[in-house]
């Protein structure tokens, strides 16, 4: 079953990226919502890690692209090769082909180059020239950045942010995740690597796919979830405080993302219905990078998960 097979990945995952629960479990929700991944973390945490094992765990090929301020459109996308024994223009695929993508630092490349990577994100599809080429049906983009250095980047604008299914922040583990990632890089060192699990084929990725789409939602939940999105547009009818700190809200392409992250979430967890419980788990990752703060809030400290947190904490659960 479809269903097994994921749990059996998502223990791989656990196993090689040590600490990053939420990042593994994170990655197989964007996989199962059919979305992509913004991941915002130190370097050295096992992003690139991270998707690579997703891929091992997979019938599907990856690549990884490191953003560079020199990278072109073309990079990405591929470009027509003229062919002199032939005399025509033949199209070479770019790294944008592959199932799954991860675009390294995406914000240190110009803003040409992220335009190019979003609209393949969004429209599945990408041009050169006049022709255009089809993605992947199964196509996977996890894109990175860097918290700590922001000299020489180009920062995404909120409109291309609200592209990503999921903004997704991490940290440094703790003393005892630290000793397992020790023992677990010197077992590789030494050739003792886990056995890899038997490979999800892409039938049952777009299998599991129906499945979480078809989970029964209550209308009460639905209710509350479209609550939870029009909260961070007017949030005056909550609470005078969050109205000073929201400047702008979110927009319904969250309250898609938002749906389908909790089915995808219940679906994981082995139930065949959504709860509450579902929706408050991945709320802050899908309406992280899409609400706009005031400069007061901004100047007051406040962070959009302070903002998030009192969303939840004031909207009724039925």
């Amino acid at each position: 079953m479809a269903a097994e097979q994921f749990q059996q990945l998502h223990a791989y995952l656990n196993s090689q990226i040590i600490g990053q629960h939420q990042l593994t479990r994170s990655l197989l929700i964007a996989l199962l919502a059919d979305g992509h991944l913004l991941v915002e973390g130190p370097p050295g945490l096992a992003k690139t890690r991270a998707i690579n094992a997703l891929a091992n765990g997979m019938d599907a090929d990856f690549h990884r692209v490191q953003f560079t301020p020199d990278l072109l459109p073309a990079d990405l996308t591929g470009t027509d090769i003229y062919r002199p024994e032939t005399g025509e223009f033949v199209f070479q695929q770019g790294p944008l082909f592959h199932n799954l993508m991860l675009a390294d630092e995406i914000n240190r490349a110009p803003a040409k180059v992220q335009s190019a990577l979003l609209e393949a994100m969004a429209e599945r599809q990408i041009t050169v020239g006049s022709k255009t080429y089809p993605l992947p049906s199964l196509f996977l983009v996890m894109a990175t950045q860097n918290p700590l250095e922001q000299e020489g980047t180009y920062p995404l604008p909120e409109a291309q942010l609200d592209r990503f299914l999921m903004h997704v922040e991490i940290d440094y583990p703790g003393g005892e995740t630290e000793l397992d990632i020790l023992k677990l890089t010197r077992g590789e060192a030494l050739k003792q690597s886990a056995p890899l699990p038997s490979k999800l084929s892409q039938e049952d990725i777009f299998k599991a796919r129906d499945e979480a789409l078809a989970l029964h939602m209550a209308p009460e939940l639905e209710t509350y979830l479209v609550q939870l999105v029009i909260a961070t547009r007017q949030p005056a009818t909550i609470d005078e405080e969050l109205a000073n700190w929201i400047e702008f809200g979110v927009s319904p392409r969250a309250t898609i993302a938002l749906d389908r992250c909790a089915r995808a979430h219940a679906w994981l967890a082995g139930r065949d219905f959504v709860g509450p419980d579902d929706i408050q788990a991945v709320v802050h990752n899908v309406l992280r990078h899409r609400i706009i703060l005031t400069y007061q809030a901004e100047a007051q400290g406040i962070t959009t998960n302070q903002v998030l947190d009192r969303i939840v904490q004031l909207v009724a659960v039925p």
